[in-house]
């Protein structure tokens, strides 16, 4: 009996660890998953940027001792990280109202960390929480 094989394409998908995941709820908290965090170096700190032109957050790793710098804290048991942003988002006048993923958040060459509000789309884990199913 002849088999006739068909190789089934794998998708674009990056796999949920290995690539970057980055979130902002409507509280401003910025969480980076483990590989975004050792990519930029695992930083203490980082400098929040806004460019209000491209509406684009940039991270850029710091130390904790520098001056505006703001901590990057433990998130979860896996080694991700959040840093509190609540200031960006009323000083910049950013309205988010559900938790917003970067599907294409990069580290550019000066090491900054991108996230581009304009492709920014709301979490699968958001729609998916339970208090949205009223």
């Amino acid at each position: 009996m002849k088999r006739e094989w068909r190789e089934i394409a794998r998708g674009d998908t990056r796999a949920q660890w290995a690539g970057i995941y980055v979130t902002i709820n409507s509280k401003g908290t910025i969480v980076l998953n483990r590989a975004a965090h050792e990519r930029l170096g695992s930083p203490t700190a980082f400098h929040l940027l806004y460019d209000s032109a491209n509406n684009t957050i940039g991270l850029k790793p710091t130390s904790s001792a520098m001056r505006n710098a703001y901590p990057a804290h433990t998130s979860g048991r896996h080694g991700g990280r959040k840093v509190s942003a609540y200031r960006l988002v009323t000083e910049c006048s950013l309205h988010i109202h559900e938790t917003l993923e970067f599907p294409d958040a990069e580290i550019d060459t000066d090491g900054i960390l991108i996230l581009n509000l304009r492709t920014a789309k709301i979490s699968n884990r958001a729609l998916n929480h339970p208090t949205r199913k009223k």
